[in-house]
């Protein structure tokens, strides 16, 4: 797959299949999309193109709001798309210019004159152009005067999954990280660099990384305890990892922390990722240490037992 971020430099070589739209979380809807416009690229010798946008359009749009968190960064969502066979990853900057463009504009400059679109696949509910103005039925209506196909990804096709980004997402918030990695069809993920912390879970025989996550937009999932696999330099560890505020030490500083089994290396500034697998509770306040250690002791043996380790 061709990554591109300047749209200029794209240049056809066969037909154009593509499909549009920010993709977050690539989940199982947005793969069946994605799958079907590599499908169709193959059956005319053509080429498969997802054009999507970075930053996210909501970002860009309302850059005091803080309340949106993604579910990929855009390093993931090209791992992502890759694996799924498309040729082209088409990365168009998302500007306040850019949102300002007619439907018809948009579809005339950018679909045509530059993509030179000879299909394009979208969902039954899509919308583009300045304050998302156009929707199907414009599109059906465009594809005739630009001379393209449209074929719509009907809504039984995409809702059979019941999944969406936003589902997604309260999933996660809600702690419900069994029922997002079935959305996913994989692990959720985070991806970080470790940080020194206060040594406390060393001291405690317990010792921990603390996890600086890569970008301020990517979601953390609700506050708790969790099962997760750590991956330090693609090797495969399993973990505990609290999200929160360590309320047994009263810290009240947030944090993201995992203990590694079986792990004694330094990886102080190291990157690693961690996929999540189970929620096993809410953060609680203990007695002392020694009722957490008796805590995190079970917690290891819960862990060991579901991750078969």
């Amino acid at each position: 797959m061709k990554v591109i971020h300047d749209i200029r430099e794209f240049e056809p070589k066969g037909k154009v299949v593509l499909t549009q739209g920010t993709f977050d979380g690539v989940h199982f809807g947005h793969k069946k999309i994605l799958k079907q416009v590599v499908s169709e690229a193959k059956k005319v010798e053509g080429e498969s193109i997802l054009l999507t946008f970075y930053p996210h359009p909501r970002l860009v749009l309302y850059p005091d709001d803080n309340d949106l968190k993604l579910l990929t960064t855009i390093e993931e969502k090209v791992e992502l798309v890759q694996a799924l066979g498309i040729d082209y990853l088409i990365i168009l900057p998302f500007t306040k210019e850019l949102s300002r463009i007619r439907a018809g504009e948009f579809v005339r400059d950018i679909l045509v004159e530059q993509l030179c679109v000879s299909k394009l696949i979208i969902g039954y509910d899509h919308r583009f152009g300045r304050n998302r103005e156009g929707g199907l039925v414009e599109m059906m209506n465009y594809s005739k005067v630009f001379d393209f196909e449209v074929q719509e990804i009907s809504a039984q096709d995409i809702e059979e999954s019941i999944v969406s980004s936003t589902k997604i997402r309260e999933a996660l918030l809600n702690g419900n990280v069994h029922l997002a990695n079935n959305y996913l069809e994989k692990n959720y993920v985070i991806r970080g660099k470790v940080e020194e912390g206060l040594q406390r879970g060393t001291g405690i025989g317990f010792p921990t990384a603390n996890i600086r996550v890569n970008s301020s937009f990517k979601l953390i999932p609700k506050n708790g305890v969790y099962a997760v696999w750590v991956y330090i330099e693609e090797i495969k560890f399993a973990g505990m990892l609290n999200i929160g505020y360590n309320p047994t030490f009263e810290d009240k500083k947030w944090s993201v922390e995992v203990h590694i089994f079986d792990f004694s290396q330094n990886v102080y500034h190291k990157e690693i990722s961690i996929e999540f697998v189970a929620r096993l509770r809410d953060e609680q306040k203990f007695d002392g240490s020694e009722a957490l250690v008796t805590q995190l002791r079970e917690g290891e043996k819960e862990i060991r037992a579901l991750l078969e380790v």
